[in-house]
């Protein structure tokens, strides 16, 4: 596996599958062209879905014109009750690459414990994928995990059907929680893979001025590859390119891969902005002494609107907060629960004591965190 991935999200025509006809030729030649580019920079290894609309069909169109010795292909296949329709659409996915395998195949959204059950219980998704495993049609077998670290690492101690290979998670500088799973999965062998490493990192690709400052010499963007690939247990991290030049930046980065002490120097600047904003130098401190929105009165998201209101007053992550805490309240694996808009109408006060906080004290952090992330439109 080479260090970066390239991720086919971004260079898609669209979020709904399309005939081949369908398909523009500006759309399709600037998906060529990020495959050309990845290629040409050693990035062997790319990487799709079957949720990424026309993605998959159009990355085939490409993959057609190449040996496939060239190259190294992921696709990821969500979870179903039923493990033959789980086949049927894996088999639907090989169709539409115009490939007789691939590579890596991840089980795409094991995001709480029912998705959990869907895959690993007995002849469920998972023994489906090995049973393509030994007919030659999938490689090596993993998942994705968007939801609680809870889910991820009882996904990771799974042993029947040998377990899993590897994993796709969210790890990064804005969001480390995780942590015990990259611990666990290097315990069990795993490869990890980085997901979104850039946009859910905090829509690096456009950082505020800020981070801009306190990265220097290196771009947020680029500190962030390289806090994620010092990391002993991370292997490759994904480049969602939207264009052939988007990977120009990250490999760049590559050239600091032997500073260490500039990258942990780097860090020491962005906690120390974040502890003189908001007393802590990790922003996700929340995750550890709050529990899950599904055991809070009003199902608030308790953590993560803590967290999202540190990213936006400590490292000026405004905009990237926001956009998450308008996904709270819509049922999203990614974002789940509600948002602080009625915290005052619940009782917090054991909560509060669990956590060391007076209860006042946490509802007013609470409103004073919707009224900044809301914005004028959300009030």
């Amino acid at each position: 596996m080479p260090v970066f991935s390239a991720g086919f999200m971004r260079s898609m025509q669209s979020w709904q599958d399309v005939a081949a006809e369908e398909i523009s030729a500006r759309s399709q030649e600037n998906l060529a062209a990020v495959v050309r580019r990845a290629l040409e920079l050693g990035i062997t290894h790319l990487e799709t879905a079957r949720g990424y609309g026309s993605s998959e069909r159009q990355l085939g169109l490409v993959l057609r014109r190449l040996r496939r010795q060239d190259f190294i292909l992921q696709t990821k296949v969500g979870p179903e009750d039923d493990p033959e329709r789980f086949t049927a659409n894996v088999r639907d996915s090989l169709a539409r690459l115009g490939v007789d395998h691939v590579d890596l195949l991840a089980i795409h959204g094991i995001n709480d414990f029912r998705s959990l059950w869907q895959v690993c219980r007995p002849e469920g998704c998972l023994a489906a994928a090995r049973r393509l495993q030994r007919q030659g049609r999938v490689g090596w077998v993993g998942f994705s995990g968007h939801g609680a670290t809870e889910v991820i690492l009882a996904a990771l101690d799974h042993r029947q059907e040998d377990g899993f290979d590897y994993v796709n998670l969210h790890w990064y500088t804005i969001f480390q929680c995780h942590t015990p799973a990259l611990e666990m999965a290097r315990s069990r062998d795993m490869g990890v893979f980085i997901i979104s490493p850039t946009d859910k990192g905090g829509m690096l690709q456009n950082p505020p001025h800020r981070l801009r400052r306190l990265s220097r010499p290196l771009s947020p963007l680029q500190f962030n590859d390289l806090f994620c690939l010092l990391r002993p247990e991370i292997h490759t991290i994904s480049i969602g390119a939207a264009g052939p030049a988007d990977f120009d930046e990250h490999v760049a980065a590559l050239a600091f891969l032997d500073r260490p002490e500039l990258v942990r120097e780097i860090y020491g600047r962005w906690q120390r902005a974040m502890e003189e904003a908001t007393g802590r130098p990790d922003p996700d401190h929340p995750w550890s002494c709050l529990p899950p929105w599904e055991r809070t009165p009003g199902y608030i998201n308790l953590p993560m609107i803590l967290w999202l209101d540190n990213l936006a007053r400590g490292w000026g992550l405004l905009e990237y907060a926001r956009q998450r805490y308008a996904k709270l309240g819509r049922d999203m694996p990614w974002v789940p629960g509600n948002n602080a808009a009625d915290a005052g109408r619940y009782n917090l006060e054991a909560i509060a004591e669990a956590a060391g906080m007076e209860v006042d004290d946490l509802v007013r952090r609470l409103q004073e965190a919707h009224r900044l992330l809301a914005g004028p439109d959300g009030e």
